[in-house]
């Protein structure tokens, strides 16, 4: 959880709280090199990788695979980790593979999943001014940080999430622009927490056609946030996303970097994507 609260000299400053730590690898994948194998060479390869991309054990995370469209990358391996040593470990079970010769990184991304508590920091705020307690002392934030603690019990299934087999995903970082003119982090808090619930409900009238998986990286990569989706349909991206732009938050504020798009499958299948195919999931 953050340990970041309301303060008498500043801002009231959003808590968040975290859940898995992630990273994103994207490859592209050296198909003249893996051209002059074998097929029981390439299976062998493919066994000993999908050894290295096994799920850890339950509730220690998840590990995500798919195949990637267009040049950007054609290789995605995500993995979800308690924490940035079970990150580390996975990173070097994949890259001590003999897979990992016949593939080029393109890209990575690391970051936590987070889950951005606006409205319940302004509530929590309230109640606790309203109690005589002033922000920033020593008791203010013992209590803020007990009632963050509690809503964290509420929401775990959100942070630790399972994620979902779903066919098509989608992944792309993203920042809040800090220009000139439009600055959101200068904007009022209550604005801002007006235009978060605002975006949230467009996300939310697309919850049985997308799961949304958002991450926070600020202080971790180039890039403030990432936005992994998983859908049976990938044209609800493209909806979810065209929406989505129309609102205060994305069309004046949101910048985005480069969108990747896949078919996700399961690790088991690496034997037929070396072959030339497109996994199953």
């Amino acid at each position: 959880m953050s340990e970041t609260t309301p303060n008498a000299a500043g801002p009231i400053v959003p808590a968040t709280l975290e859940g898995w730590h992630l990273l994103h690898l994207m490859f592209r994948i050296r198909w003249d090199t893996l051209r002059d194998l074998d097929r029981e060479a390439r299976a062998a390869l493919a066994a000993e990788a999908a050894a290295a991309l096994a799920p850890p054990p339950p509730g220690e995370g998840a590990t995500v695979t798919a195949r990637m469209l267009g040049h950007k990358a054609g290789l995605l391996v995500l993995f979800a980790r308690r924490d940035f040593e079970g990150l580390a470990h996975a990173q070097t079970n994949w890259a001590r593979t003999g897979l990992a010769h016949h593939l080029e990184p393109t890209t990575s991304f690391v970051s936590v999943v987070e889950l951005g508590m606006y409205e319940m920091t302004a509530k929590i705020h309230r109640e606790l001014t309203a109690r005589g307690l002033e922000a920033g002392s020593e008791a203010y934030d013992h209590a803020f940080a007990a009632a963050m603690a509690e809503q964290r019990g509420r929401v775990v299934s959100r942070l630790e999430v399972a994620f979902p087999r779903r066919r098509h995903v989608c992944f792309y970082p993203m920042n809040k622009r800090r220009g000139e003119v439009k600055n959101w982090y200068a904007a009022p808090f209550e604005q801002r927490a007006a235009m978060m619930l605002e975006h949230g409900r467009i996300g939310r009238r697309f919850a049985g056609e997308v799961t949304q998986v958002i991450s926070g990286a600020i202080g971790l990569d180039d890039w403030e946030w990432g936005v992994d989706l998983f859908a049976d349909d990938p044209v609800v991206f493209k909806k979810l996303i065209y929406e989505m732009r129309f609102d205060e938050a994305s069309a004046e504020y949101g910048e985005f970097g480069p969108f990747y798009v896949g078919l996700q499958f399961d690790p088991a299948r690496l034997a037929s994507l070396l072959d030339g195919a497109v996994p199953e999931l």
